[in-house]
């Protein structure tokens, strides 16, 4: 088995409303995406019992690509964490009332929405998204890479690396605050960080 399977690598860029996604998205372009893709997501997060105790948060996602269940790790610096994904078969619909009551059974202790507009590229080992997320009272802008090959975290990084140097970006001004944290801050912990 894959031992990096489960392990989401990527490092998160906070940017404002002059960000320049033209010149963004020409950079990227210049790099030969496999394909790119712009899509609305509603993702619903949940926190549990269980989730509170042994630091994770699970999350449903229903968009036009994916219908999926994912529980992330709770840690202080988002870069390297464990994502597990389960592929609730996007054939079947949203299945939000199957997911409400798999949650509920858990022993659910708080839940948020939150909606996105993304543009993602994809290369054969990286996927860079643009997107801007909304709850009802707040909004961020943020570039996102996330390694999707793997050999060794050091490989991975070494991949984040190679596109945020090609598009501007630099790792020392990366966030490190999840985009759970970000819209719903001080929901889970005292200092608010590391969801």
């Amino acid at each position: 088995m894959d031992v990096m399977r489960f392990t989401e690598i990527e490092h998160k860029f906070l940017v404002d409303d002059r960000f320049d996604l033209d010149a963004f998205s020409v950079a990227l372009d210049a790099m030969g995406p496999t394909r790119r893709t712009r899509l609305q997501v509603r993702d619903r997060y949940f926190m549990t019992e269980d989730g509170a105790s042994r630091r994770y948060i699970l999350r449903h996602r229903f968009d036009p690509e994916i219908n999926q269940l994912t529980l992330k790790a709770l840690v202080a610096d988002p870069e390297v964490r464990a994502e597990i994904s389960l592929d609730l078969g996007h054939h079947a619909g949203s299945q939000d009332a199957a997911v409400d009551a798999f949650v509920a059974r858990q022993g659910l202790t708080w839940s948020g929405s939150l909606e996105k507009d993304l543009t993602v590229w994809y290369f054969h080992d990286c996927e860079v998204v643009h997107y801007v997320a909304r709850t009802d009272g707040r909004t961020v802008r943020i570039v996102e890479f996330e390694a999707t090959v793997k050999k060794s975290v050091d490989d991975a990084l070494e991949i984040l690396t190679r596109y945020e140097g090609a598009t501007g970006f630099d790792r020392s001004t990366r966030s490190m605050r999840s985009l759970v944290d970000l819209l719903f801050p001080g929901v889970f912990t005292s200092d608010g960080h590391g969801l």
